[in-house]
């Protein structure tokens, strides 16, 4: 893709790595030298503020305070849904794990400008848990910096090139503060595949060839049009788009981002290295729902892409949402002398496998995972690494791996639907931005992306449009 807008910018992928291994020596170097205390001071327990209060939330804020009972309490939480946050802290506080370090008493803050009310009530060396829509990352991360809070941030990260170069740099700034931040690419945290990538390092299947990963299930990120959707009724445009975040490009990089992230985030892994390309298929085959009204939503609901790594070798990533199709969600790894099971099942689920030659039968596996029982949660796992990086500071940093496995994500959903091949310094200097005022919404302010008259949101339409995936219909 030969676009001189597209390739403009000053950032390459070999510098963007670069940056990238200069932090992490940079990380590792604070090992060795005498640092203040990065916990909160005048107490051993840390106190979260949880900010998005959807399910992804209360999971987050469960898990935080599970993993070492006693050591944190929450006590503050903030969205812009009533309801969501309401819901939220009654399933946490009758909990009967973690219900007695619930302590939000009044601190329940609604609105946009609710993250500032919820860190407000931390002090420096507390933790905030941003698990809203992926469009307000950079906005809470850039107050958290400035708070001195160590963060938990759900995936992805970012959704097009500007809002990727300002994570980067937020996240040079979190480095330079001795922050401690962990990423919800929970796969990392697995201890199958942790056995297993050490098992590839050692040459157990030999040269990576191939690499796959595919979720394919029923339909998710579908929307009707507001006026026909139960949901948005009674709600305005911004907030209709919230509340059906998974439907729109601009508050989640849609399902690609969202469903598939997990598989090529861990896949990379395996190969130790990012793809430099990639050229994907996808399109919309009949997405209505059962009374025959058409989905509006960005996504498609079948994607095929062919990612390409700096040595010829492939990654394939599929991604179907289409009911009643064959169902298949795994993911693996092909070499020179044997192929690994990765995901046995959905985004991490193991146990991961080895097996001699390319038929994954029973008598030809050469190896299988074992993780005790106290270990075999990586949602409980990536927790304890970033409480136990925050208590004995430790160098724990995740956010610039967080974009770099969201701008594979953006440049394989790019190629799909745009219809071009696109390369990773492509996707990263991309300048179309998705949602360039995301600090300024408001709940009655219009949306960064509009309907037209008849309800109809903007679609991807390959080989028309071959440097945006949208054209904008005017506000």
């Amino acid at each position: 893709m030969n676009n001189p807008a597209l390739s403009s910018q000053p950032t390459s992928r070999r510098e963007f790595l670069k940056t990238t291994a200069q932090a992490a020596g940079a990380i590792s170097a604070l090992a060795g030298v005498a640092l203040p205390a990065v916990h909160a001071q005048g107490s051993d327990q840390i106190k979260i503020a949880l900010i998005g209060c959807g399910g992804r939330g209360g999971g987050a804020a469960k898990n935080a305070l599970s993993v070492q009972k006693g050591c944190a309490k929450l006590v503050a939480m903030a969205d812009v849904f009533e309801y969501k946050l309401n819901t939220a802290l009654a399933s946490l506080k009758r909990d009967t794990e973690v219900g007695g370090d619930v302590e939000v008493g009044d601190n329940k803050f609604l609105g946009f400008d609710a993250f500032k009310n919820a860190m407000d009530t931390l002090r420096k060396g507390d933790v905030a848990i941003f698990t809203t829509p992926l469009a307000f990352r950079w906005v809470h991360f850039q107050y958290a910096i400035e708070k001195g809070v160590h963060v938990f941030m759900e995936k992805p990260l970012t959704c097009d090139g500007p809002s990727s170069r300002r994570m980067l740099a937020l996240a040079e700034q979190s480095v330079q503060k001795n922050l401690k931040v962990g990423v919800g690419l929970m796969s990392r945290h697995s201890h199958h595949m942790q056995q297993l990538h050490q098992r590839i390092q050692n040459g157990e299947i030999g040269d990576l060839l191939l690499l796959r990963g595919y979720r394919m299930q029923n339909g998710g990120g579908a929307c009707l049009p507001r006026a026909l959707d139960r949901r948005g009724k009674d709600l305005t445009e911004v907030m209709y788009q919230i509340s059906r975040f998974h439907s729109f490009l601009w508050l989640s990089g849609g399902s690609y981002n969202d469903f598939y992230i997990h598989h090529i985030d861990h896949l990379c892994w395996m190969k130790n290295a990012w793809p430099v390309k990639a050229q994907g298929l996808g399109g919309r085959h009949y997405k209505k729902n059962a009374d025959g009204i058409e989905y509006v939503d960005q996504n498609f609901d079948s994607y095929a892409v062919e990612y390409t790594f700096a040595d010829g070798a492939k990654m394939y990533m599929d991604g179907r949402g289409i009911s009643g199709a064959q169902p298949v969600y795994n993911s693996w790894a092909q070499g020179t002398k044997g192929i690994a099971v990765v995901a046995r099942a959905n985004d991490c689920t193991g146990p991961s496998s080895t097996y001699k030659g390319q038929n994954p039968a029973r008598e030809n596996r050469v190896w299988q995972s074992e993780v005790p029982r106290e270990f075999n949660d990586p949602y409980k796992n990536e927790w304890i690494a970033l409480l136990d990086a925050i208590r004995n500071d430790k160098p724990h940093n995740e956010v610039k791996r967080g974009v770099e496995a969201s701008v594979v994500c953006n440049m394989g959903r790019l190629s799909a639907h745009t219809g071009q091949e696109i390369s990773f310094d492509e996707a990263l200097n991309h300048d179309h931005e998705y949602s360039p005022n995301t600090d300024k919404l408001t709940a009655d302010g219009p949306s960064p992306l509009m309907p037209d008259a008849n309800g109809q949101y903007p679609k991807p339409e390959p080989g028309r449009f071959k440097n945006r995936e949208y054209r904008e219909n005017a506000a």
